[in-house]
């Protein structure tokens, strides 16, 4: 019975730490061609691209062409060539 007890508190553990908390700094771009433009940020360590979900709420088009520090919520792992991982910014450092 113990071990069930232990068994069931070591899955609730796991699956309520399962947050994906990423702080990366990088360059922000617009790609895609009109009416399909999206805004990323390209991490200048991994050179991998994240889509940003909610760039409105944090002006971010402004910062075009610059080098941003941020911490985000990795949404969607990327799928292949032209779908990149989405990520939602919770803070611009």
């Amino acid at each position: 019975m113990k071990k069930y007890i232990l068994l069931w508190i070591l899955i609730l553990n796991v699956g309520c730490s399962n947050s994906h908390l990423v702080e990366m700094e990088g360059r922000v771009a617009v790609k895609g061609s009109m009416p399909f433009t999206y805004l990323v940020i390209e991490d200048t360590l991994t050179h991998k691209s994240y889509k940003i979900q909610n760039s409105k709420d944090f002006d971010l088009i402004h910062q075009q062409k610059k080098i941003i520090k941020i911490k985000a919520e990795l949404i969607k792992k990327a799928v292949g060539p032209g779908f990149p991982a989405e990520i939602k910014v919770i803070e611009v450092i």
